[in-house]
């Protein structure tokens, strides 16, 4: 018997992070007992007098929102990190901890409490890549800061707390261990090629033709090869850019169109409202030159088999690797084929 990728268990390296994921494939056969989820309502008017991220309402601090008529940004109210917290430090043996300060902006990405991205006209979703351009910006300016986590959670699963169609920005004095892992692997690499290790992955993928769902002339997004979440796909640029902010007009439209395209893909393959976690990866701030960094994005869905039966990192994944049934050249046919028009244009 000879080795099928498609049948048999095996592993497959990050590079990104240099850990790995155990996939095995034969388990799509079997049957699901488990837990499965309530789908919460989705039909929100497009102004919810009750929301606190809606235009003119009253936030939980007693804020009072301007009447936003595009993407508009607050500082969080119940920030995880602040500017104001003093400098601390323990060193008692095994025991260590330093205070850490930062800022948390909540980015509201349109007025419309109903529309998600992929419901949104892509030139509003233009404003929103506009508006992480001047946060990254501003945010930037302060010298503390090392670190952008422009990032995104979609949905009740994913403990989204606001159904109004939002995402967050959290600025920081140190850099956190996800993007640290991927600076140590990008560095390795560029030491060794003299190029971004992103550049040469999307350059194999285009080859392969196996894991790509879409691409325009600057973007791409593709299941990869490493993929642990059973849809989880990578948005690279095309052009290697070290952030948000080196992204030209040109670049922009095409952002928004494949995210647009991307989420519509994802809304359409259980036809529901998708849930995710989503978030850029780029370059550190104020932390000298890093050739090295290619700027990308990753989406994490938990959704496994449809819109109730949700993906858990218990067990084996918690304790050893993570693991993964469906495999990425499977995930991403299943993407590739669906329509790039919303399911609800269709009803």
């Amino acid at each position: 018997m000879s080795f099928n990728f498609e049948e048999h268990p095996h592993k497959r390296l990050n590079i990104l992070t240099g850990e790995w994921v155990l996939v095995s494939p034969h388990r799509t056969k079997r049957p699901w007992q488990g837990k499965v989820e309530n789908l919460p309502a989705d039909n929100r008017p497009a102004y919810d007098e009750k929301c606190y991220l809606c235009p003119g309402n009253t936030r939980s601090d007693g804020s009072i929102n301007p009447n936003y008529t595009s993407a508009y940004a607050f500082t969080n109210d119940f920030s995880a990190l602040l500017q104001d917290t003093p400098v601390g430090n323990l060193e008692d043996g095994l025991l260590q901890a330093s205070s850490e300060k930062g800022i948390c902006r909540v980015i509201c990405f349109s007025p419309r409490h109903d529309l998600t991205l992929p419901q949104m006209d892509e030139n509003d979703i233009v404003k929103v890549i506009e508006l992480w351009q001047d946060e990254f910006s501003s945010l930037s300016k302060n010298e503390w800061i090392k670190y952008i986590q422009i990032f995104e959670n979609k949905g009740e699963i994913m403990g989204c707390s606001n159904p109004h169609p939002h995402g967050q920005i959290w600025a920081q004095s140190t850099i956190p261990g996800e993007p640290a892992k991927e600076s140590f692997q990008f560095k390795q690499y560029f030491d060794k090629k003299g190029k971004s290790i992103l550049t040469d992955y999307i350059e194999l993928e285009q080859k392969k033709q196996e894991r790509i769902v879409c691409e325009n002339e600057h973007f791409i997004a593709l299941v990869p090869f490493w993929a642990v979440w059973p849809f989880e796909t990578l948005l690279v640029s095309k052009r290697q850019v070290q952030n948000v902010l080196e992204l030209t007009d040109s670049e922009k439209q095409a952002f928004a169109q494949i995210l647009k395209k991307l989420t519509i893909k994802y809304d359409n393959l259980f036809e529901t409202s998708f849930p995710y976690s989503a978030g850029m990866h780029q370059a550190p701030v104020n932390d000298g030159e890093h050739p090295e960094w290619h700027w990308h994005m990753h989406f994490y869905p938990p959704l496994l088999r449809s819109a109730t039966v949700k993906k858990f990192m218990v067990g084996y994944e918690m304790l050893a690797n993570p693991q993964r049934d469906i495999t990425p050249e499977q995930a991403a046919k299943r993407l590739k084929e669906l329509s790039d028009v919303h399911y609800l244009l269709k009803k």
